[in-house]
């Protein structure tokens, strides 16, 4: 069974734009051994391109999004097996590592910038949605829940506990309904393809 939240979200019209400021700084904090993707295109080469590499990017990923389409290579991983340790003869001592396209990178996080962005603006997420936000963490929801779990033994209130794994929830979501509820959040369309 499925639980869905509705969110009531004003419309707004913040058209996607790349983010020179999100890739630079991608590009800055991006280490030198980055693995070369399918695509063949080195991460070493966008770091020692440096500032004059930015607006190519820029221009390339703006492109991209304004077609609606991928290059083939950013959609096709390479899966490697690295060797997890004992006997290497056991396949169960090797796990798979997908090695996708540093470009095609750069866009995801300028793309989880932008609807960052717009999902702050509106007050979209809920306050206590701590994972994958800046300044929230996995860390910081166990210090919130044991912080209410002691006011509430200080005020001497009884405390009931319902534990639910969502580890699979993702995988279970009509994923167009997803996309429905992402588009009604206000972002571009460009952005919901």
């Amino acid at each position: 069974m499925a639980i869905f939240f509705i969110y009531r979200v004003k419309k707004t019209d913040d058209p996607f734009t790349t983010d020179i400021k999100t890739i630079r700084r991608r590009i800055k904090a991006m280490g030198k051994n980055k693995s070369v993707g399918p695509d063949r295109v080195c991460g070493e080469i966008l770091k020692l391109g440096g500032e004059a590499m930015i607006p190519y990017v820029a221009r390339l990923l703006d492109i991209t999004m304004n077609d609606g389409t991928l290059p083939g290579d950013w959609k096709r991983p390479m899966v490697i097996a690295i060797h997890k340790g004992c006997d290497r003869s056991l396949v169960t001592n090797y796990r798979p590592v997908s090695l996708t396209s540093v470009v095609c990178k750069q866009m995801e996080h300028v793309i989880a910038s932008y609807l960052r962005q717009v999902w702050d603006k509106n007050d979209w997420l809920y306050e206590g949605q701590h994972g994958f936000r800046p300044g929230y963490s996995c860390e910081s929801q166990v210090i919130t829940v044991c912080q209410d779990i002691a006011d509430s033994l200080d005020n001497g209130d009884k405390i009931d506990t319902i534990t639910v794994d969502f580890s699979k929830a993702f995988d279970l979501v009509p994923h167009g309904w997803l996309l429905d509820k992402i588009a009604n959040s206000g972002v571009d369309s460009n952005v919901v393809v």
